[in-house]
């Protein structure tokens, strides 16, 4: 390389540190990154969105950044994280277990940078493109591994393995569940616009993701959650009419399906035969565990109701209340008792709860709207209230980060629209 060229190439690299532009383009690039890995793995997800958050500091008006958080849709989660930092000093916890519970909800002060961030850039629809392609790959994979396990990075011994190339299978419903649904909104505004040939596609790709759950893996929450998911899209969305056609078609389909798929027959029966397992033997299935972990959580919950029992104080409590005896599910201690307000209502009592529905409300509302951005948005929201009565997937860290991005890009993009139309309407005004 001559002198002239390195000093040409060092020129560019020098004009670009200095370009707010440049630096912006690579914070869209990492949050691009965060969500395309985020299906398959943590720790590049932990990456990416390390080096998102650093890519955003050379050049963050603080002022600016400043007045943003002073929103109510930015002061619910940053609420909530104070509230686990402040609960570690009522806890009788040792301090490592408080100061690990305050982890999980560490991730929520990253959804304002988001919103902040993306009123400001235009390339929010990418990142969910990426986690949609990302997604349709783990699809394939999923199918391969189903044909052929030895291709898997699961142990061949561990349960509901079978389909699950990486994570676990209730992960991968997760994200199957969100973007089939996701996909109906694009597929209808196609075909009012006669693009009859995209809208195939991605009623494929939807029907794909829908088919691999009812033939290779589902997991019950998902399983419970996305004739929500779908009631909520034909509500908002199509009218009384087609609703009627399309929840026919679905119910001749779900017959179809449940006479020719032995995994969706066999995960509706675990319902009933888990439950009776527990109600008659105290045997520990999942369903008798949860169940056991709710009844006990309500009864902490009576203890400590106001301000609850401090951070990270949830499985000394099941330590104490275990049973000896012939029922094993009762003496079973968990820190996490699978459902996100009976977990913030045992540490933070009914302020937290508070906190927590004022989150997911102001939420709602902030993706009142008929566009892509609104749609998206609101249904990671609804997945995320329905799935947290089975799951703590605020806390938990998959299902964490895709509310974090999904609420994060969506809403700044919501926001950024909102105020691009004021400005117009006082233009034209």
């Amino acid at each position: 390389m001559t002198e002239l060229a390195r000093e040409s190439m060092w020129g560019t690299v020098h004009r670009r540190l200095r370009s707010p532009a440049a630096w912006s383009e690579t914070v869209d690039l990492f949050a691009i990154l965060t969500a395309a890995s985020l299906p398959w793995s943590t720790s590049l997800a932990a990456i990416f969105n390390v080096l998102m958050l650093i890519c955003m500091v050379p050049f963050l008006d603080l002022r600016d950044f400043l007045r943003s958080l002073k929103r109510p849709i930015c002061v619910a989660p940053i609420a909530l994280f104070l509230l686990a930092l402040v609960g570690t000093l009522w806890s009788d916890a040792p301090w490592g277990a408080r100061l690990y519970a305050v982890n999980p909800t560490a991730k929520l002060l990253v959804l304002p940078i988001l919103i902040y961030h993306f009123e400001r850039s235009a390339r929010g629809h990418l990142v969910f493109i990426a986690f949609l392609v990302s997604c349709t790959l783990l699809s394939v994979m999923s199918w391969l591994v189903f044909f052929h396990p030895t291709l898997s990075l699961k142990p061949p011994d561990e349960p509901a393995s079978r389909g699950i190339f990486v994570k676990n299978y209730i992960d991968q419903s997760q994200e199957f569940t969100l973007c089939a649904v996701a996909l109906a909104f694009p597929i209808v505004k196609l075909l009012q616009e006669k693009r009859v040939w995209l809208a195939a596609l991605l009623a494929a790709i939807s029907l794909s993701f829908f088919v691999n759950m009812a033939f290779v893996v589902i997991s019950r929450t998902a399983l419970v959650t996305a004739p929500i998911m779908l009631a909520v899209f034909g509500l908002l969305h199509l009218k009384w009419r087609s609703v009627l056609l399309i929840f026919a078609a679905l119910a001749a389909l779900a017959v179809v399906t449940w006479h020719t798929s032995s995994k969706l027959h066999t995960t509706i029966e675990t319902f009933s035969t888990q439950y009776q397992l527990y109600k008659e033997k105290g045997v520990p299935t999942s369903i008798g565990l949860r169940l056991e972990f709710w009844r006990k959580s309500l009864g902490f919950f009576a203890e400590g109701p106001i301000v609850g029992h401090g951070t990270g104080s949830t499985r000394g409590l099941f330590e104490q209340a275990a049973t000896g005896g012939p029922y094993k599910a009762s003496s079973e201690v968990i820190g996490n008792p699978h459902n996100q307000t009976l977990n913030v209502a045992v540490q933070w009592g009914v302020l937290g709860i508070v906190i927590l529905y004022a989150m997911w409300g102001l939420h709602l509302l902030l993706f009142r709207g008929d566009e892509l951005a609104n749609w998206i948005g609101l249904l990671v929201v609804v997945q995320n209230i329905f799935t947290s009565l089975f799951n703590s997937h605020i806390f938990d860290f998959h299902e964490g980060w895709m509310y974090v991005l999904g609420v994060g890009v969506a809403g700044g993009m919501v926001v950024k629209s909102r105020r691009t139309g004021e400005g117009a309407g006082e233009a034209r005004g």
